[in-house]
């Protein structure tokens, strides 16, 4: 396979202006969404051109779907009439994770859904089962082999009481996607806030499906005979704002973020950027980003929106070390995202973790080196930590950083980084 390698250096404030590239997780839903429509062409709008994006539409493509991807101008064109085949194969559902997204579309379309490469156990794998038991609350049969689920019996199917253990995104969206075109009404508590849960649930709307509650906890889904194709622009990805509103903090800099970097989106991470000595203005589709002082440590809880996005922890951890004083986060929703710690360590940062919370102790001078993007998110706050490291860092394992940021040179070097991107 091609290692890709992110290579930084120190170049000083960034400025200027970034446009913010669409949602990734409101456009894969979408993608799968799309399916659900047995004729006409869906056209999809600013689609980020993204890896997880390209899995998306290659597995689209293989149950079937006419797919025309056009990166350069973040659009999709998907034609779902051909849709037949149920196999999701394990060389893409290994790949990425939003392959769990084609469930449902594709057990309404086909009847039946073989899902792949799930792994032993799959059926009480924490993050999938739910979306399984859901599906089965529903009526769907579902049976567990070795390395694969088979889910049959999309006539069977029939409205009913949906409750999820924690309010997942994915969870929530793939049991909206079950219930809009099963017969009766299916009510789904403890449902997820995320503001693309409410852009998937527009879009389901507008091809539509009758859903009412999206944002209260509680979503409500009246079954509909059929669904029909639409236009629809995808909302701008809160997380890749976060990112680029950081980068231009541990620099320093001031940088005019475009494409919609809606404030009420960032949830708690607006003010936490507050606390920390960061300015955020708003201005219509512009917000300006600006850090006019010294950055202050501060102390996070990772939660469910409206809370601390989670995947905003590792970038902002990577801002924490260049704050004077003991910064500290605390993870409630994924056991594994303290990876970015020792990763951070080999750049000199102080910085601990023990389970429970990560501790930073702000104000070191980073020292670039070879480190490892264990993930998406680790990736991107090593970026960030390059920005500001003595010397060059060089961030291994880049390819994670591809499946969820799209353009990273252009934008970053638009703004004064100096970066590359190694394929060999």
């Amino acid at each position: 396979m091609t290692e890709v390698r992110y290579r930084v250096q120190a170049a000083g404030p960034l400025h200027g202006t970034a446009v913010i590239q669409g949602a990734k997780n409101a456009a894969l839903p979408m993608i799968a969404a799309a399916l659900l429509a047995r004729s006409g062409r869906t056209v999809l709008r600013n689609v980020p051109a993204i890896t997880d994006v390209h899995r998306a539409v290659e597995l689209a493509r293989l149950v079937g779907a006419h797919v025309e991807h056009h990166p350069g101008d973040r659009l999709l064109i998907i034609d779902a009439t051909s849709v037949s085949s149920p196999l999701l194969p394990a060389d893409l559902t290994r790949r990425f994770r939003g392959s769990v997204l084609f469930l449902a579309p594709v057990l309404h379309r086909c009847g039946e859904v073989i899902f792949e490469g799930a792994g032993g156990c799959a059926l009480g794998t924490r993050g999938l089962d739910f979306h399984y038991r859901g599906l089965a609350r529903l009526g769907a049969h579902i049976e567990e082999h070795d390395t694969t689920i088979h889910i049959k019996g999309a006539a069977d199917l029939s409205g009913a009481p949906l409750y999820l253990d924690t309010p997942s995104h994915t969870g929530t969206e793939n049991l909206i996607m079950a219930a809009v075109l099963t017969p009766g009404q299916t009510v789904i508590e403890n449902a997820a806030l995320e503001p693309e849960v409410l852009d998937v649930v527009a879009m389901l709307t507008a091809m539509g499906a009758k859903i009412t509650g999206a944002g209260t906890g509680r979503i409500v889904v009246t079954g509909v005979e059929h669904l029909h194709a639409t236009e629809y622009t995808v909302m701008p990805d809160r997380i890749d704002a976060g990112v680029l509103a950081m980068a231009t903090a541990i620099t320093g800099g001031s940088v005019t973020l475009v494409g919609g970097a809606v404030l009420d989106h960032f949830g708690v991470a607006a003010h936490k950027l507050h606390q920390m000595g960061v300015t955020l203005e708003p201005a219509g589709a512009v917000t300006l980003v600006q850090r006019p002082g010294p950055l202050h440590a501060i102390n996070v809880i990772t939660d469910t929106h409206p809370g601390f996005a989670t995947d905003l922890q590792p970038p902002l951890m990577a801002l924490a070390t260049q704050a004077a004083g003991t910064s500290y986060f605390r993870e409630r929703i994924h056991d594994a995202r303290y990876g970015l710690v020792g990763e951070l360590a080999k750049l000199g940062a102080d910085v601990t973790a023990d389970g429970e919370k990560a501790v930073v102790h702000g104000g070191k001078t980073l020292r670039g080196t070879e480190v490892i993007a264990r993930d998406l998110r680790t990736g991107i706050g090593l970026v960030l930590a390059g920005l500001v490291a003595d010397g060059e860092t060089i961030v291994t394992n880049g390819a994670m950083i591809d499946r969820g940021h799209s353009d990273v040179i252009s934008r970053f070097t638009a703004l004064g980084a100096t970066i590359v991107r190694d394929e060999n």
